[in-house]
């Protein structure tokens, strides 16, 4: 005979069990980071600086990531200003740290018309350098930073947006281009396989899912890989907003530049609450100094579509990086409108998970996968 107190012990196990399981459940969750959701899929990375790995923002950043990009610490003027000089105090920290803590590093970058010294196209007299010169000095830059760390950089941004954003315009106007013509590119990518036969190589930009500018990237890539030039992939810079690119953009743009055998990363990501206008410089009067609840859905909103759409090509994407870790700190303060609060990436500034962050990771992720 079943006794009321029997009846009562049965039901108090079942509900501690069932308490229990959920603690666990939830306990799990709360323990997983985006790397951990993702890690069947591709990598997920965060571009840093030296004050990114201290503190609570360090613990966030090995919770959540497997892969960081210095942010600016391996740019051509940060770690080489002088011809003889080198500053490998910021670059080194950041490799040893991602050493140290299992993580993959995406080098940053080898050949851009921005944060470049000036000597590079300056002869001994002062006078503009010759082909020659430049490209040597271009292989000896790329020979001794890519050596430096070879075996622990991964992957690297060779060269970074040399194709013109104008209508018509072909490659942008530098001085790269106005001594080298186009061959300089080609010859970072063979510098930097020659330097590391082993690290994987791309091409990196913004804006490259827009129509016109992606026709011309594929150019491009086309060329290069015709004529055999060790480059691995395009990295979509993915500096995006609430209001663009749309689903069939982020497709067409993956399937064409997948098509030429390259794999594809997302190296640059954050989602504007504002429009982009080219040449803003200033507050546009009546924009909102706070993500509002209206913003919020529609970042929300766009983050969701947009990991939907890079889960769907898993096959072709092996890497997502954010531009920054958390609302706390990122360039878009700074750029293009000084001082304009910007709320473009998962972590708040009190470095806590955002809503669009329970939007990305709300899926049925195959957790038993190794990562890719």
């Amino acid at each position: 005979m079943i006794t009321k107190k029997f009846l009562t012990a049965i039901v108090t196990i079942v509900l501690i069990a069932a308490f229990y399981g959920c603690s666990r459940k939830y306990a799990t969750k709360n323990a997983f980071g985006l790397k951990d959701y993702y890690s069947s899929y591709f990598k997920m990375g965060v571009a840093v600086s030296p004050q990114t790995i201290r503190g609570a923002q360090a613990a966030l950043l090995i919770k959540e990531f497997n892969s960081i990009t210095p942010e600016n610490a391996m740019k051509m003027q940060s770690i080489h200003p002088r011809e003889n000089q080198y500053n490998w105090a910021d670059a080194d920290t950041l490799v040893s740290f991602a050493v140290r803590n299992g993580l993959k590093v995406r080098g940053h970058t080898l050949c851009w018309h921005e944060q470049v010294p000036g000597w590079i196209f300056k002869n001994g007299t002062g006078e503009k350098a010759d082909k020659l010169l430049v490209l040597k000095r271009l292989k000896d830059h790329i020979n001794n930073v890519v050596g430096r760390y070879k075996g622990k950089v991964y992957a690297w941004d060779v060269v970074n947006e040399v194709i013109g954003d104008e209508e018509g315009q072909y490659l942008r106007p530098s001085l790269w281009n106005e001594i080298c013509g186009e061959e300089f590119i080609s010859r970072a990518f063979e510098y930097a396989h020659q330097a590391d036969p082993d690290a994987l190589l791309f091409y990196n930009d913004y804006n490259s899912e827009r129509p016109e500018k992606r026709e011309k990237i594929y150019k491009m890539l086309k060329k290069l890989v015709d004529n055999k030039v060790p480059i691995h992939g395009i990295g979509l810079q993915g500096h995006w907003s609430i209001y663009e690119p749309s689903d069939s953009e982020l497709r067409e743009t993956i399937k064409l530049y997948s098509s030429l055998g390259l794999q594809v990363q997302i190296t640059e990501l954050d989602v504007s609450i504002y429009k982009w206008e080219k040449n803003l410089r200033k507050k546009i009067p009546g924009e909102p100094d706070s993500l509002t609840r209206q913003l919020e859905k529609k970042q929300l909103e766009k983050y969701d579509r947009i990991f939907s759409v890079f889960r769907e090509f898993n096959k072709e994407i092996t890497s997502v990086t954010f531009w920054n870790l958390s609302d706390r700190s990122t360039w878009l303060d700074r750029y293009p409108v000084p001082g304009r609060k910007n709320f473009p990436l998962l972590f708040d500034s009190n470095l806590q998970r955002k809503k669009a962050y329970q939007r990305v990771v709300d899926f049925k992720p195959d957790l038993n996968q190794p990562v890719k």
